[in-house]
């Protein structure tokens, strides 16, 4: 007489928790990346905005920056500028958050200054 051999392997609920598990992951991947992407077209724009030499100016470079990269979070009004020496340093906070379901919401904190 042959023993069954004992199975081995991922059973249909197994399988479904794990697509579940998987496809929440993307969902909230996809809503986190261009929030990123933002903060990188942010972090550029703040970069060429410390060329300025007045608070107005940067403000106006961080703003037609902004209009250029399509930047709808923070503004030129929000950013700090001050001087470390004899050089401008332009810094910004700000915060997004994504809905993720009922009253629960991921919330991303960017932060930077210029070099």
């Amino acid at each position: 007489m042959k023993l069954k051999q004992q199975q081995r392997g991922l059973t249909f609920m197994g399988l479904l928790i794990v697509g579940i598990l998987l496809a929440l992951t993307g969902v909230i991947v996809a809503q986190v990346v261009p929030t990123y992407i933002e903060y990188t077209a942010v972090q550029k724009a703040v970069q060429k905005a410390s060329a300025g030499t007045t608070v107005g100016e940067v403000r106006s470079i961080f703003d037609k920056a902004a209009q250029i990269d399509d930047i709808n979070t923070i503004a030129g009004k929000d950013l700090d500028v001050g001087k470390e020496g004899d050089r401008v340093v332009v810094s910004f906070a700000y915060s997004r958050e994504i809905h993720l379901a009922g009253p629960a919401y991921l919330t991303m904190k960017y932060e930077g200054r210029s070099k």
